[in-house]
């Protein structure tokens, strides 16, 4: 019985490249399935499950460090072969984290790096924390995120199983502090952006070009935090666009 953590919708042996794509606060893997069938066949879509979820029981992390090392773990037997890191907000903030501990441990580096919608570092702490709030605002807070009915968060067993994790994450996310003396990345960083995002400006994205040698750029779709959801096509696009724009990527057959 395999115990490795990573689940894969769509699995590609011997892959020419592996995009994994790390979620988003008080989510999981699963609004990332689709993505297989929209990556080039020879690539393979490698989904993190932080811990807290049904497929990755356990006491959810509270600081984007710990759930970098978990992550950590979780890809050193992939290191040998070409690969490529997403995040989607928790998950891009956590991405970052976890590029920064491959790079300091010597270990083989993301031939690319996206980041969305998560604001640059000099702009966190956020100042509206959310983590704490009662339930009931917690609940509309995360209802204007977008991503989550306010029926799923309403409901009085799914919200027992939910509240936990989704306090966790978004104390991972708001308290964040990141490195102020880490030197930049020598890895391309791709930003992501919704035009409508109410928490993670797209004006400031470019910014992040301060934290990479082979900054390339701010990409803005339409749409809030969530941009992607109603059609992920034009994001992957995106993507496979990027990470094939990088010198030793496998192009299509």
């Amino acid at each position: 019985m395999s115990t490795d953590p990573i689940i894969r919708p769509r699995p590609a042996p011997g892959a020419g490249l592996r995009l994994f794509v790390l979620h988003h606060a008080g989510g999981s893997h699963v609004p990332y399935r689709a993505w297989a069938g929209l990556l080039p066949r020879e690539w393979e879509l490698c989904l993190l499950e932080a811990p807290g979820r049904a497929t990755r029981p356990g006491r959810p992390h509270t600081t984007a460090a710990e759930l970098a090392e978990t992550f950590l773990d979780d890809l050193r037997p992939h290191l040998g072969a070409p690969y490529a890191l997403f995040g989607h907000s928790m998950g891009a903030l956590t991405a970052y984290e976890l590029t920064l501990a491959l790079r300091d441990r010597g270990l083989p580096l993301p031939r690319w790096l996206g980041l969305s919608a998560i604001n640059p570092p000099e702009h966190h702490p956020r100042r509206e924390q959310r983590f704490g709030l009662p339930d009931d605002e917690l609940r509309d807070a995360v209802v204007a995120l977008g991503g989550t009915p306010r029926e799923v968060l309403e409901h009085p067993e799914l919200w027992q199983l939910i509240e936990p994790v989704l306090r966790a994450d978004l104390r991972l996310a708001e308290c964040w502090r990141p490195h102020a003396d880490a030197a930049p990345l020598p890895v391309p960083l791709s930003a992501f952006a919704g035009d409508a995002d109410p928490y993670a400006f797209p004006h400031l994205m470019h910014t992040w070009a301060a934290r990479t040698t082979r900054f390339r750029g701010v990409r803005t779709l339409s749409g809030g935090h969530f941009y992607f959801l109603p059609d992920p096509a034009p994001l992957v696009a995106e993507i496979t666009a990027a990470i094939r724009a990088e010198e030793g990527v496998p192009s299509a057959r």
